[in-house]
């Protein structure tokens, strides 16, 4: 079971932004491998502490974390989910080391002081059924990502001889000052475009189609993002490729509403139905179920099928299907019928008898969230 984010940091769920900050920087600074050459736990510790902060240092991840736990992010692997490698670490976050370790690593540059690049991330929707929510799904979408192009080269660049930074000495009235700043021909990559396929871009990089596999966990919820790692696109030289993060989007259901884990459906029987007793074959969201409705039955009676609606994307057990009853009551009768409802209405059986075990509208409501 993968170790809790806030107890990785060690710090509380209600700490500051700022905190975090601080927190993970603490983290980072002692098991920074610099500092711990070889040492293979104080490395996983590294990796485990920025998954935790690149989690916990978004607003909007930190709350679908909160909710859900882990399961959030499941999916895709990259942040959240365990696929840190160093090159994402000192990419994202090599600015909070400052100047530790002789600036090694700092504001994402390599020890040898060229500029790792991230590919930029792609963003798309993919819309879901109930049943899809319900049982999980694999699906593979068609995505346009750059990739880089076949037979593309690159040679060192001149201007900072690879370094990916440009160093330059200076008299001042203080004495000679040593400043450094990223080189502008190579962007700090340390090496530049030397040659590429005619119909590449200027960074030998070309369009190409793909099909992604992405596995989406049963109980995800609408406007919940997923990432894929490694399925943006890709960096010029030898950088990372971006990430491909997918937007859940939930389709209506045709007789089915979802609240949370439960789900709720409208069930309409006729008057003699519901004085008879009958049985009826409904809908959910892993096939068709029969239910008994007994004879007497009162419009607004809610039955609880237990764990028929949504598993918990925390993996707390599965909501339930609530079937309200409703008895219909048509708008037009017969002279027959008129004649017989007419007759009836004097007949005591007919007469309203509610009985304490008929709860009203307001405490079947409370015994339904309780």
């Amino acid at each position: 079971m993968k170790e809790d984010y806030y107890e990785i940091l060690e710090i509380s769920k209600s700490a500051s932004a700022a905190e975090i900050k601080k927190a993970y920087r603490k983290k980072a600074l002692k098991y920074h491998p610099d500092k711990n050459p070889g040492d293979h736990e104080a490395e996983a510790m590294f990796k485990k502490s920025a998954e935790a902060y690149e989690v916990l240092s978004d607003p909007n991840k930190r709350s679908r974390y909160d909710q859900f736990g882990h399961r959030a992010f499941e999916g895709g692997g990259g942040f959240g989910g365990g696929g840190m490698n160093m090159e994402d670490i000192f990419s994202q976050f090599g600015d909070i080391f400052g100047g530790a370790f002789g600036g090694g690593f700092g504001g994402g540059f390599s020890s040898g002081g060229r500029r790792t690049v991230k590919g930029s991330n792609l963003r798309i929707r993919v819309q879901l059924t109930l049943e899809e929510i319900a049982n999980g799904v694999e699906k593979k979408i068609k995505v346009k990502r750059k990739k880089l192009a076949k037979g593309t080269t690159y040679k060192t660049c001149s201007t900072c001889n690879g370094q990916g930074q440009v160093t330059r000495i200076q008299n001042t009235i203080l004495g000679r000052m040593q400043t450094s700043a990223t080189c502008s021909s190579c962007g700090g990559l340390g090496q530049i475009v030397d040659s590429k396929p005619a119909n590449a871009d200027a960074e030998g990089m070309l369009v190409t189609e793909e099909t992604v596999s992405i596995k989406i966990p049963a109980g995800v919820v609408d406007g919940m993002q997923l990432k894929v790692s490694g399925k943006g696109n890709d960096a010029p030289g030898n950088g990372i490729p971006g990430d491909l993060l997918v937007a859940i989007e939930e389709k209506p259901h045709d007789t089915l509403q979802r609240e949370g884990d439960n789900l709720h459906y409208d069930l309409y029987i006729s008057f003699s139905e519901a004085a008879l007793g009958t049985s009826k074959e409904i809908e959910t969201v892993t096939g068709k179920v029969r239910i008994k409705i007994d004879n007497g039955a009162q419009s607004g009676k809610i039955l609880r099928l237990r764990n028929k609606g949504i598993p918990s994307i925390n993996g707390y057990g599965t909501g339930d299907l609530l079937v309200h009853v409703n008895v219909w009551t048509p708008k037009s009768l017969s002279k027959e019928q008129k004649d017989f409802f007419e007759k009836m209405s004097e007949d005591e059986h007919f007469q309203p008898k509610p009985e304490k075990e008929d709860k009203s509208f307001f405490e079947k409501v409370k015994d339904m969230f309780s």
